[in-house]
């Protein structure tokens, strides 16, 4: 009988997750954060000294949620953190690539998700409403890095993504830094909203 090929990847912290078996158990917020600190957005062409991480999006989108609804509990800004949180074993994508691959990226993205939410006290699966707002917050975070740092027209972005309304981003700037100090403070920001909830 052939053995199954090997599917689960050793973690820094010890732990193996099966990435097509993934669960709750085997998952660690200092896994995540560091692998997410290191997966570079727009697949690296971006300008500045620092690659913008995954992790930096994360913080960005989380940031963006909260403005867009300023009362929504702790629980949907850690999913908003949390939105591309599998993308720390198996990268990151542009969505139409995503979307070439098929629909076994789709699956696998999803059962990732869902342990690492039942790790961390949310849902499996998120209300679609709230699915909805994260990815509004997502878009309009692409909308920013695209012109900010991806060499994007403003025009060409809006047409991409959307242009968001200029009362929302007040303040915002895209944020390059070494990965380090990204992964320190996405491990903080998910500890602090972890703490909010209980």
């Amino acid at each position: 009988m052939a053995q199954q090929p090997r599917a689960w990847q050793r973690m820094l912290s010890g732990r193996r997750l099966d990435l097509l078996d993934p669960t709750p158990v085997d998952i660690e917020i200092e896994d995540i954060a560091h692998g997410l600190a290191f997966v570079a957005r727009w697949n690296g062409q971006t300008h500045g000294d620092f690659a913008y991480s995954v992790a930096e999006h994360s913080l960005l989108v989380e940031t963006i949620f909260a403005r867009l609804d300023p009362r929504s509990p702790a629980k949907w800004r850690l999913a908003a953190l949390l939105h591309d949180a599998p993308e720390y074993v198996i990268g990151d994508m542009i969505s139409p690539v995503k979307a070439a691959v098929g629909p076994g990226y789709g699956a696998l993205d999803d059962r990732l998700t869902s342990a690492i939410h039942i790790r961390f006290g949310l849902p499996a699966a998120i209300p679609v409403a709230i699915k909805r707002q994260i990815k509004k917050a997502d878009r309009i975070s692409a909308w920013m890095e695209a012109i900010q740092i991806a060499g994007f027209t403003e025009e060409e972005s809006s047409k991409l993504f959307g242009k968001p309304d200029p009362v929302l981003l007040e303040g915002l700037d895209i944020v390059l830094r070494a990965p380090v100090a990204t992964r320190n403070e996405f491990t903080t920001r998910h500890n602090e909203l972890l703490a909010q909830m209980s």
